[in-house]
């Protein structure tokens, strides 16, 4: 497996050769296209991805240590399947439409200003999360763990209070009242 150690791949297109297996140490990645490429046993710590396509990338065994996201588009990807040993990403401003996080533990992620339409956060642990500005239409949360997360400013989620852990969660209006939507609550 190669080793690369502060590069910089710029306008790459994986989607017609194959991504090179390997670990990448601050590595940046701007305007690559991944799309379903094959990322498997890949090693990723202090890298940052840059309006890169990442759809559909096989994650088996991939390590993402210190890893940061920004105005990327990475739909449909399995993140319960990378290596968990130090796992740490950072989004901002990502498309994550149908990903998974299943039993992830996501402690202290941000989410910033992204759209997680129909993302899957069952089981996982969010405390003290950052999902602040984004938009979480049709996202699942059963027994999550949200303890301290910020949703400030995050619109369109659904959760039920007493099948996720919420304690001293913040939320802000008029979002919060969807929280009552759990209990048959109607304000007007």
């Amino acid at each position: 497996m190669q080793e690369y150690y502060d590069s910089v791949f710029e306008k790459e297109d994986y989607t017609q050769k194959p991504f090179p297996k390997g670990e990448y140490e601050q590595c940046r990645f701007v305007q690559c296209d991944f799309s379903a490429a094959d990322f498997r046993d890949c090693k990723f710590v202090d890298c940052s991805f840059q309006q890169c396509n990442l759809s559909l990338v096989n994650l088996t065994a991939v390590a993402f240590r210190g890893v940061r996201f920004s105005d990327c588009k990475l739909m449909g990807l399995r993140f319960e399947a990378c290596n968990p040993l130090g796992l740490a990403m950072h989004f901002e401003r990502c498309q994550l439409n149908h990903s998974t996080f299943y039993k992830l533990s996501l402690k202290k992620t941000v989410f910033r200003q992204c759209q997680l339409h129909e993302a899957d956060f069952t089981e996982a642990d969010l405390s003290q999360a950052i999902l602040e500005g984004s938009d979480l239409a049709g996202a699942q949360f059963s027994q999550t763990n949200l303890e301290k997360a910020d949703l400030r400013g995050a619109i369109n989620y659904s959760l039920h209070p007493s099948q996720n852990r919420v304690n001293n969660a913040r939320f802000s209006m008029p979002e919060a009242l969807r929280l009552l939507e759990a209990f048959g609550v109607v304000v007007e």
